[in-house]
């Protein structure tokens, strides 16, 4: 049974929107869905389109969304359309909508840099050495079973969430003596969430293509987006 996937892209082009969704669209094929790609929001208010679609990918960093269209989302989510993203493309979305952070339980807030005298004023100024721990409590689950935890190089991220996101695994950043925080701070980085008749999931790993190309970190995102899809 042929299912309907939307791909919604955007935003901050540090992000590759395009790059890394293109990515995923020869899986999103191979496991049977049509899909359509829209370059913005706008989507999300057209009521029967969102009705009939079982999985969005979105890779849609900061920008805005119109009333109508968060509110689309939340309806069709809330009836069981799932809901699926990476990194900044989903926990760095649309800064301004108490509703969208609401749905989503979770934001973006800060990924500590390299000392400062190693900083050249480039993305890779937060590229950083960090791990991805993955609980014992998820060994069985569908999405991280089998993975152990795995080192990356990139942005790590640190997330402020609310208690209703079911966390798959974590990663710990440390307090260095030039970070004005005082002890260590462990953040989500995998995790799903269950919202209405719908699933959400979300990977923080993710911010180029080079990361997607991690064999842990794909085979997450796409779990991931199957577990959520309806």
């Amino acid at each position: 049974m042929t299912k309907r996937a939307l791909i919604v892209r955007g935003g901050w082009e540090g992000h590759q929107p395009v790059e890394t969704t293109d990515f995923f669209r020869p899986f999103l094929t191979a496991s049977g869905y049509e899909y359509t790609i829209h370059d913005s929001p706008e989507i999300y208010a057209d009521e029967q389109t969102m009705a009939a679609t079982d999985l969005i990918v979105q890779c849609l960093t900061q920008s805005t969304i119109e009333k109508e269209q968060i509110a689309g989302l939340r309806t069709a989510v809330e009836a069981g359309t799932g809901l699926a993203g990476w990194h900044g493309g989903i926990i760095d979305s649309f800064r301004a909508s108490d509703d969208y952070l609401h749905l989503m339980g979770a934001q973006f807030a800060h990924h500590p840099g390299k000392h400062p005298e190693e900083r050249i004023g480039e993305q890779s100024d937060n590229y950083i050495p960090h791990r991805i721990d993955m609980l014992p409590a998820a060994a069985e689950h569908p999405i991280t079973r089998g993975i152990d935890s795995f080192e990356l190089v990139t942005e790590q991220y640190w997330v402020l969430h609310d208690q209703l996101i079911d966390v798959l695994a974590t990663t710990t950043l440390p307090a260095r003596e030039f970070d004005p925080w005082h002890r260590e701070h462990v953040s989500p980085a995998v995790w799903t969430r269950q919202w209405g008749k719908g699933r959400i999931f979300v990977a923080t790993p993710g911010h180029r293509v080079e990361n997607l190309e991690h064999p842990s970190v794909r085979t997450l995102i796409e779990r991931g987006m199957l577990w959520a899809s309806r």
